[in-house]
């Protein structure tokens, strides 16, 4: 289910959108290698404290983020506070079946 922070501009939901679309398409096809999803799923459910300002440079996520934007990025903060990490971790969580990966 898409969830906005309540303080993001039009932009930054669009942003989370177009991600979340992506992260779900990513997800469900059957290329996608299952090990992958489950470290998106990680990703996901982990808290902000753990990854200390980080940036990922997984690129499913930098890809879906610069065709999202529109412009040319090399990683995405890990940040659930970041419209493009969470748009596609909630597309890709939002994706699998609940009875997989120990969801």
């Amino acid at each position: 289910m898409q969830s906005y922070d309540d303080d993001w501009t039009d932009s930054q939901r669009a942003l989370y959108d177009e991600c979340y679309r992506a992260g779900g398409e990513w997800a469900e096809d059957p290329d996608t290698p299952s090990d992958d999803v489950q470290h998106v799923i990680n990703l996901a459910e982990a808290d902000d404290d753990a990854f200390q300002d980080a940036e990922i440079d997984f690129p499913p996520l930098v890809d879906a983020v610069t065709q999202a934007g529109g412009v040319n990025v090399t990683s995405v903060p890990a940040s659930h506070e970041d419209p493009g990490f969470r748009g596609f971790t909630d597309g890709v969580r939002d994706a699998v079946a609940d009875d997989t990966f120990g969801l």
